[in-house]
């Protein structure tokens, strides 16, 4: 039976959404796990967050983040919001297994929120049981933590609980919930939702609420609004550049998946590229590729054009204003995504300053990768020991490649331009280019072991080694490997 009293204080919570937002959500509850138990704790994280970790005994952890007993403080909620999936509107969505408990303020001064994922059906469930997966939910905390590491926004893992049940999907699978830390949880398809029932007031109310959470800048400006979207631009573009940059694929960019603060959110069917090529899909329900690698920009123009689109009112009262305005503002996406891209791409290959040329160098590279099937993570780290009297490891890559020789001559000359020696170019580079990344192959590895053999050991030592992503360590050559050659393409799966 669950158990609804407040157990004391361990969060601070401040729930500005559950004060100020009152038509954007409903009150629910976790439905009750009946056995509970503490698998996975971000003590990192506990502290950033200004809690006290050794408050969270295996059984306070387990009873708390099942969502077996509500914290004092806290105001369990499920969002509302509408969203563009695969490029077809629905209008009413919401957390179908998600509970929001309540936001805190941690160490930095900034507004968290905490979320339990997997806790069981709300009123936006429809027919779905509104539980999660112990695969999925490990395959969350993995990639959100080695996304972190990467120093790419996004949403954080603070616990994982499995919950003494199974869940039925497939085949039988042990249910788990996972505890999720976010800037916040608005998304496009919040402001979507409002826009769709023709409701102004409300798409004022949560652009206002957004702008004082993330972008308190606009708050003084002639046209508030318009700045916002354009702030939202600017996180958005960087964000997906830097996902560009690790060759990191999302696999479901929906609008309801877009947060406005600009953090990577929903780890479904994700996963980061071996060999590269610009088509890779690796979402088994992306059967056209909608949301393929090399879309991911386009994607993200069209999913703010949505946002745009629920902005106008606000921005001008003149309709037709309002749409030139916005208009001129999606149409400077491309632009502000490819700055962004391109100052990445530089870093990664030694260049600190701008020059004409570069472009077609980066492009150029990505064109030779893709032609000798090469490893994108490999490629780029193994540069930099090219740089310090190394040969072997990157043209390996390329095999008794001309052209890629070619490159190599002039990437040099390009390098001459810039201040230091290649020693210092190749430390620098190496700070980017990550040696460790969450490889398929490990990734399945570890899942498997804990979801078939209740074996955690593989999961918390690829947790580990993809914390410092950047720290090339002896020993650990297993993790910086291409996986094996698969007769049929990866795929990855959603987990709902």
């Amino acid at each position: 039976m669950q158990i609804q009293e407040p157990i004391g204080t361990l969060f601070s919570f401040d729930n500005s959404f559950a004060r100020c937002l009152q038509s954007f959500y409903v009150s629910s509850k976790a439905a009750a796990s009946p056995a509970p138990k503490l698998i996975q704790f971000n003590h990192n994280l506990a502290e950033e967050l200004g809690l006290e970790p050794s408050m969270f005994t295996p059984k306070v952890g387990s009873d708390i983040f099942s969502g077996n007993i509500i914290p004092e403080g806290a105001e369990p909620l499920a969002q509302v919001y509408a969203g563009h999936q695969f490029g077809g509107f629905n209008p009413q969505l919401g957390d179908g297994r998600a509970l929001l408990l309540g936001e805190v303020i941690d160490t930095l001064g900034l507004r968290r929120d905490i979320q339990l994922k997997g806790s069981g059906q709300t009123p936006f469930s429809r027919s779905g049981d509104g539980k999660a997966t112990l695969g999925p939910v490990l395959r969350e905390y993995l990639i959100a933590e080695s996304m972190h590491a990467l120093g790419i926004p996004t949403t954080r893992a603070l616990a994982a609980v499995t919950t003494g049940e199974e869940v039925n999907r497939e085949r039988p699978l042990p249910g788990a919930i996972l505890t999720r830390v976010a800037a916040s949880h608005i998304r496009i398809g919040t402001f979507q939702f409002f826009a769709a029932r023709d409701d102004t007031d409300k798409v004022r109310q949560i652009a206002d609420y957004s702008i004082a959470r993330h972008y308190p800048a606009a708050t003084n400006v002639d046209n508030p609004y318009l700045c916002f979207f354009k702030s939202v631009t600017e996180s958005q573009a960087a964000l997906i550049a830097r996902w560009m940059s690790v060759g990191f694929i999302h696999g479901v960019m929906n609008t309801d998946n877009m947060t406005v603060s600009g953090e990577t959110i929903d780890y479904g069917p994700c996963a980061f590229m071996d060999t590269y090529s610009a088509q890779t899909v690796f979402s088994s329900i992306d059967t056209h590729g909608r949301y393929a690698y090399a879309n991911q920009p386009s994607i993200l123009s069209w999913n703010l054009a949505r946002l745009a689109e629920t902005l106008i009112p606000l921005v001008n009262s003149d309709k037709g204003i309002a749409i030139g305005l916005l208009t001129d503002a999606v149409q400077d996406v491309r632009r502000v995504y490819e700055t962004h891209w391109l100052n990445a791409m530089r870093l990664k290959i030694g260049l600190r300053t701008k020059n004409p040329s570069d472009l077609d160098l980066i492009n150029d590279l990505l064109s030779l990768m893709e032609d000798s099937h090469t490893d994108f993570t490999l490629v780029f780290r193994h540069l930099s020991k090219f740089l310090l009297g190394d040969n072997s490891t990157v043209l390996q890559q390329f095999g008794l490649s001309a052209s890629f020789d070619d490159w190599l001559q002039r990437w040099q000359n390009r390098l001459k331009l810039e201040e230091g020696r290649p020693e210092t170019h190749a430390l620098a580079m190496d700070r980017i280019n990550p040696i460790y990344t969450p490889r398929n192959h490990k990734v399945e590895e570890a899942l498997s072991a804990a979801v078939n053999h209740n074996d955690m050991k593989p999961f918390s030592r690829l947790l580990e080694v993809l914390s410092h992503p950047f720290d090339e360590v002896e020993g650990q050559e297993e993790y910086s490997i291409p996986g094996p050659q698969l007769n049929a393409p990866y795929q990855t799966f959603c987990g709902t």
